[in-house]
């Protein structure tokens, strides 16, 4: 059975518009799935919880 995926956004987002990333961690592994709150049962990204990790702190270190 596959688990069921808890999405969240950025607070940084706000509540009423669409255009988000959204981020679940998957209950059952390390794995942290992404998908575009406009189309949700579109394509979604699967990473390792450590590539994901290194691409956000890549991200904050970069002007």
């Amino acid at each position: 059975m596959t688990p069921t995926l808890v999405w969240f956004k950025s607070s940084y987002s706000g509540n009423d518009g669409p255009d988000c990333v959204e981020v679940a961690i998957s209950p059952t592994d390390t794995t942290v799935h992404i998908r575009d709150s406009k189309d949700r049962d579109g394509a979604r990204l699967a990473f390792e919880s450590s590539s994901w990790a290194e691409f956000i702190n890549n991200m904050a270190t970069t002007p």
